[in-house]
């Protein structure tokens, strides 16, 4: 990295940048209380407020919002008439899964080849300490040019919207002249990136019931309709046979205009089997940038250590659906419980519960914070411009925001590269991306301050 006092003073902090990673890491914070103690994610909140506090913030608070979750808050004044500039994170984080799939602890921060991994190292309380980074870095070196408000929420994994019900309840709270949101990432390592546009996201259950109980496999099976049989055959409809979404008035042959993403490099990320064909037609970026992507995340039926010779008479399974900018997820959910309702086969009785939604996002990156991150980015990756991608994920609270602040410019950035295998087994965070982006971000707050 260049040298300069902001880099040189990021790259001394990198030490403590790791303890409190470590510490941030330990607790298990997922946002679902069924699976994991609520008190984990009361704890990680408070040392979230803890470090704002340390760092001089003021009005720190925890928010308890309506699903039941705390967002942390705090102001960091700064100059008299300065712009206010919104850092948001967040601290929950996904399930670690198969923990016997990790080399190592999930919640144990572990340094290996040059990265440290753990459950949320990128996504996303290392954005967590990004912000804290940048904000040490220029309190170091002439102090912060901006007033600060800082938000991490606690239930955006869940995507049960918490915050966004909040801040709409509370409308100046978190009001800004820009707004940088640290749960993006990097094209790949190395490559200064801001995501210009997300897909939204709604969840449902659906569930289908054929018979009173289950029946013997034996004495009724051929005649006897199988909930679990029908529930796969409605699944089954959501893809055409090369695997692309297909969900009935729904279209999806849309493209994507920007950053290519090179096919053998995706299977490269993706860690794609050999021999096994990627799904879906036109480029990569326009599958998962541009198009709606259906994906079954779950589905209740019997295990097969266990399992006994029976009909089932009940099946449930959760199903995701991308939706890209440009399709209104509100239109979306609705088309697809009317496809699952259409497709069950053999009159079996079928309900769908939506459980979480968002909306697609789309950036407007000719505002001048996008030009003020892009000199920033360009001092903290020398040699290297910024990119613009899409990203296939969601992040709810972009849409409430915009709808909130229209004259705010929203820009997101983070440390969720392809190598960082958020929501994977072994997710980790890259070291020097965290370096470099602290760095960029420091310095987009002074160049914005002065634009």
């Amino acid at each position: 990295m260049s040298s300069n006092p902001v880099a040189e003073t990021v790259a001394s902090l990198m030490p403590t940048a790791r303890a409190e990673l470590t510490e941030l890491v330990a607790f298990q914070s997922v946002a679902d209380f069924d699976q994991f103690p609520k008190s984990e994610s009361e704890a990680a909140a408070r040392w979230v407020a803890d470090a704002l506090t340390a760092e001089g913030f003021q009005d720190v608070a925890l928010l308890d919002t309506p699903d039941g979750t705390q967002s942390v808050y705090g102001y960091l004044p700064g100059p008299a008439g300065a712009k206010t500039v919104l850092l948001y994170a967040h601290y929950d984080v996904q399930p670690p899964l198969d923990e016997a799939g990790w080399a190592t602890p999930p919640f144990e921060l572990t340094e290996r080849d040059g990265r440290w991994y753990g459950r949320g190292a990128a996504d996303c309380k290392g954005g967590v300490l990004m912000h804290l980074l940048a904000l040490r870095a220029l309190k170091a070196n002439g102090g912060v040019p901006v007033h600060v408000k800082f938000i991490a929420e606690g239930s955006e994994e869940q995507g049960t919207g918490g915050l966004e019900r909040y801040a709409e309840a509370h409308p100046g709270l978190l009001d800004a002249n820009a707004i940088v949101i640290g749960d993006a990432g990097n094209f790949r390592t190395g490559l200064p990136t801001v995501t210009a546009t997300l897909r939204g996201m709604t969840m449902l259950r659906v569930r289908i019931d054929t018979l009173e109980g289950n029946l013997h496999s034996g004495q009724f099976g051929g005649a006897a309709p199988d909930a679990l049989s029908a529930l796969i055959r409605v699944l089954d409809s959501l893809r055409a046979k090369d695997g692309t979404t297909t969900i009935d008035g729904l279209t999806p042959d849309a493209s994507w205009d920007g950053l290519p993403y090179d096919e053998e490099q995706f299977r490269k990320d993706a860690q794609v089997l050999d021999g096994v064909e990627l799904i879906g037609d036109g480029t990569v970026a326009d599958r998962i940038w541009a198009r709606p992507a259906v994906t079954v995340l779950g589905i209740d039926c019997p295990p097969v250590v266990g399992a006994t010779p029976s009909v089932q008479a009940s099946a449930r399974a959760l199903v995701s659906l991308r939706v890209p900018p440009g399709i209104d997820t509100d239109e979306a959910t609705k088309l697809l419980q009317v496809h699952l309702e259409t497709h069950t086969p053999w009159g079996a009785r079928v309900s769908t519960e939506r459980i979480g939604q968002g909306q697609p996002f789309s950036a407007d990156t000719t505002s001048p914070a996008y030009a003020a991150m892009a000199d920033a980015m360009a001092v903290a990756y020398p040699g290297q411009e910024m990119q613009y991608a899409g990203q296939g994920g969601s992040i709810p609270l972009c849409n409430t925001l915009a709808a909130l602040y229209p004259h705010a410019e929203i820009l997101l950035i983070g440390l969720s590269e392809p190598e960082a295998r958020i929501h994977a087994v072994n997710e980790s965070v890259s070291p020097e991306e965290l370096e470099r982006l602290s760095v960029a971000e420091a310095l987009f707050l002074r160049n914005y301050a002065a634009g």
